[in-house]
């Protein structure tokens, strides 16, 4: 009885081209071992380039059969004598020179469990990625790697890699029609193994190698292979900070927030090229971050990406973090480290767009999988990138697990979801004609709310004590609502109006500020409308527009005064707050991802004293309750001046329930006030606790040093005033004194 399949099932293997009449390919049906009637046991292997190939006993180690070359290719096959029944085998391999035993990964049976397959079908396994992708196991006494990958339309998917001589004809993988997935577990590969999937089209064309989408380590670029890795090395030391991180993230906490570009925050000393590693940027930055008084990091993107100047905003790699700076467990370090100090850790998360890189998720099986088909839907103008169908349930379902993955797996604080408002319009950035509506009529992007609200209610529902943050620019309602109330369901927003606005003032002479009082004021008209953060980011030092303190007009000493009144501001208003990295000491160049910050200003006092001032408001905001317990609450904001735009001057106050006020006096113009009555809500002893225009922050030192005494003066509204003296481009905080 020939052991030989019929010459077109020869042909696809030989070849790795399935024909048509074959929709996917299904090498267990012919490699491996089989039953087969009149034949009895009958095993298949194909090894291009091998002399001989025989089968062990795995049990006794002993040959029960050679098998015979059916193709001149390298396809072998053979029946094993006295077998009824399959049994586990070896096979012993024979090349030129060489002589290998190996285990047949045609013998294993599948390892992804029906509950798997079922929930990745329906597009609701949240944890996905413990079944996609590469996983180092141990299946039926073997040490190997299992690979699966979400390709539905495929006709045929391998694993390629070093192993295999990138042979796609050597390890093609088992399909399972009702999840689309394909799955293949390969003995005897370990972590650090280089691979990629090569797939056939829906009509057998040969596609680029594709990258794994859940792959959790990447080659570094400009190579572009997923790694085998393993994320169970590191020995979570942060027990104390996740038990308490809830509290340090809510609405009513003190949280600020440095925004942080890994690769260029500090270069290394002996070599300005090379940026720091995981492990060397945690042991700076800790203590770094303690010093500043900062809760939270957040970082630019560290999922994988193929080109530096994207800063990781064109992500290829979802489920891996960036090898620029170390492996998977080096950044379990980087978070482990920084929990332990107390910092919080969020990272900048994309799933608006991917980039259309041939090795990434673009045409993943042949077709618009990962995209819409239509470039009206799936192509963003903007970025050249392809947007996510995000009504596809299997692409929904990619998104959220891999927001979980980075809570769980790195135990990650929180995302801020970049470019929400590019997803919830079907007409951004596009013209007439460029767009279509919903099935609506609408410009709303109904899919996108659906995912945005779906993201939020799992996140939330799993991790209570983490949170998500907007940025979303635009006025959509609810942003930061609850879900079962309407809102898309995430924890803070970006107030993107308010940086706009306060920016555009700080921008201009003092002398025209107050033609524009209103812009300063205008934020508190929507401050309690939704959970905002304040942000000072990247964004608003890149592309041109220079640092912050560059921004700022007069000479050096107007634009330092200016910088730090704003800061002083900036921690007095309602909202938490996120100063991108640099900020903190007036970095005076504009931002480049391509080279460190210039640390060696911190050696010019003015600079110094910009760092000394960030270190008190921080310590100043988490000190007083006043300035965060009620961020998001009207009753903790009461104007006392909002109108004096002759004078450039704005008084409010900051209230929490039993805490002492704070009094904040900001004066946005060079002339000093002396004898400047403002109206307070208590009586009795008051001092002045900050003060922008301090000489230890380089200012002039028009300060209120000392015990003030409220008199029975109206002012304000209020029955008792303070007079003081307010210092030119500056901003001052008082409180009331005990007893």
């Amino acid at each position: 009885m020939s052991v030989a399949p019929s010459p077109d099932i020869v042909q696809a293997i030989v070849t790795g081209l399935w024909p048509a009449p074959y929709p996917k390919a299904d090498p267990f049906a012919v490699l491996g071992m089989h039953v087969e009637a009149g034949a009895g046991v009958v095993v298949r292997s194909f090894q291009p380039d091998a002399e001989s190939v025989e089968v062990l006993d795995a049990a006794s180690g002993r040959r029960v059969a050679t098998l015979e070359r059916i193709d001149a290719a390298g396809l072998f096959a053979g029946t094993v004598a006295r077998r009824k029944n399959p049994f586990a085998y070896r096979l012993r391999v024979r090349y030129a020179g060489t002589v290998v035993e190996l285990d047949d990964p045609y013998r294993h049976a599948s390892s992804l469990g029906e509950l798997d397959l079922h929930l990745l079908g329906e597009g609701r396994h949240w944890r996905a990625f413990e079944a996609l992708g590469a996983h180092c196991l141990r299946l039926a006494g073997s040490d190997g790697v299992r690979f699966a990958v979400w390709a539905p339309n495929a006709r045929r998917v391998s694993v390629v890699g070093d192993f295999n001589r990138w042979d796609g004809r050597r390890h093609p993988m088992r399909f399972h029609p009702g999840s689309g997935c394909w799955e293949l577990f390969i003995p005897g590969l370990a972590e650090g193994a280089l691979y990629k999937y090569e797939l056939l089209g829906p009509d057998g064309t040969p596609l680029p190698l594709k990258a794994d989408p859940c792959g959790y380590a990447a080659e570094l670029r400009p190579d572009t292979a997923s790694r085998v890795a393993r994320l169970d090395h590191h020995a979570w030391s942060d027990g104390d900070w996740m038990a308490t991180r809830a509290a340090r993230i809510a609405r009513d906490a003190p949280v600020s927030i440095y925004e942080l570009h890994l690769g260029s925050w500090r270069r290394s000393p002996d070599d300005p090229d090379r940026p720091l590693g995981y492990r060397e940027l945690a042991d700076a930055l800790a203590p770094y971050l303690n010093d500043l008084g900062f809760t939270h990091v957040e970082l630019l993107p560290v999922t994988e990406h193929p080109f530096d100047g994207s800063w990781g905003y064109q992500p290829l790699g979802l489920y891996a973090p960036t090898c620029r700076h170390g492996s998977p467990a080096d950044f379990q370090y980087f978070v482990d480290r920084l929990h332990q100090a107390g910092i919080g850790v969020l990272l900048d998360w994309v799933p608006a767009h991917f980039p259309a890189d041939a090795h990434g998720l673009a045409r993943f099986d042949g077709t618009a999988l990962y995209e819409h088909e239509d470039p009206r839907l799936g192509f963003h103008p903007d970025w050249n990138t392809l947007i996510y169908n995000l009504g596809r349930h299997e692409v929904a379902n990619f998104l959220i697990a891999n927001a979980l993955f980075w809570l769980e797996r790195y135990h990650l604080d929180g995302l801020r979801v970049d470019a929400v408002a590019s997803m919830l319009y079907l007409d951004y950035s596009r013209r007439d004609g460029e767009w279509l509506p919903n099935a609506l009529g609408g410009r709303e992007n109904l899919e996108a709310v659906g995912f945005l609200q779906r993201l939020n209610t799992e996140l939330y529902a799993r991790h209570a004590d983490a949170a998500t943050v907007a940025e979303e620019s635009t006025a959509w309602p609810g942003v930061s609502q609850p879900v079962h109330a309407g809102g898309l369901g995430f924890g803070y927003k970006w107030n993107m109006g308010w940086m706009h606005d306060t920016l555009a003032y700080l921008g201009r002479d003092p002398v025209h500020r107050s033609h524009h009082h209103h812009e300063m004021t205008f934020g508190l008209v929507y401050a309690f409308s939704e959970n905002f953060v304040l942000p000072l980011s990247h964004d608003e030092v890149v592309h041109g527009k220079g640092s912050l303190i560059a921004r700022m007009p007069g000479d050096a000493w107007q634009q330092f005064a200016n910088l730090r009144a704003y800061f002083g501001f900036m921690w007095a208003h309602p909202g938490k707050k996120l100063l991108f990295m640099g900020g903190e000491f007036a970095q005076g160049r504009e931002w480049s991802h391509e080279r460190s910050l210039d640390w060696h200003l911190l050696d010019i006092h003015w600079h110094a004293g910009v760092q000394r001032l960030v270190r008190e408001l921080n310590r100043l905001y988490r000190a007083l309750p006043a300035l965060h317990a009620r961020d998001h609450d009207p009753d903790g904001f009461a104007w006392l001046s909002a109108d004096n735009a002759a004078q450039s001057v704005y008084v409010w106050l900051r209230r929490a329930p039993g805490q002492p006020p704070v009094l904040v006096v900001a004066n946005f113009t060079p002339q000093t006030h002396f004898g400047w009555r403002v109206g307070v809500p208590l009586g009795g002893g008051w001092r002045e606790v900050l003060n922008s225009d301090a000489p230890e922050y380089a200012g002039s030192g028009q300060c209120n040093p000392g015990r003030l005494e409220t008199e029975a003066v109206p002012m304000h509204g209020e029955a008792q005033s303070l007079v003081i003296t307010v210092p030119p481009l500056a901003c001052a905080w008082f409180v009331p004194e005990a007893g």
